[in-house]
């Protein structure tokens, strides 16, 4: 079964657009803050922090893939925004607070909303399935 699953991850994500790669990646944020605030309120420590360095890793990934010489000042400002999150993770890892963990999870959730209308602005005959990208995503651990 694992094959079938990433046989399709892998065709899903080697068809993506840059958008749609943006939009799994925000999504693969949110999930590991979630599962980092429920490992926080049960106490479990490192599965805490391994979400927590999961969700920084992917703001990393996002901060590395901005182009600066074609982003203009959204890019810079993505930059600073991204940075801002990652300062606040270490912070809820360091601290064991779930509020810079909240916090840090509705900043992705405007962010993914807004990379959604631009996606489906772009291309308004090709709705975006919202269990097509859970189960991507779970198909690699990520949901």
């Amino acid at each position: 079964m694992a094959n079938i699953h990433d046989r399709y991850l892998e065709e899903a994500v080697l068809g993506a657009d840059p958008v749609r790669l943006v939009e799994l990646l925000y999504r693969g944020a949110i999930d590991a803050l979630r599962a980092a605030r429920k490992h926080l309120a049960e106490g479990r420590i490192r599965d805490r922090a391994r979400e927590i360095n999961r969700a920084w890793g992917i703001l990393q990934e996002l901060m590395q893939s901005l182009d600066h010489s074609q982003g203009g000042e959204i890019s810079r400002r993505l930059a600073g925004l991204y940075a801002y999150m990652q300062t606040r993770l270490l912070e809820a890892n360091s601290k064991q607070s779930g509020a810079p963990l909240e916090e840090v999870e509705a900043l992705l959730g405007t962010l993914s909303e807004a990379w959604l209308a631009a996606r489906q602005s772009v291309a308004p005959a090709a709705p975006v399935h919202r269990n097509d990208s859970e189960f991507e995503l779970s198909a690699i651990g990520v949901g």
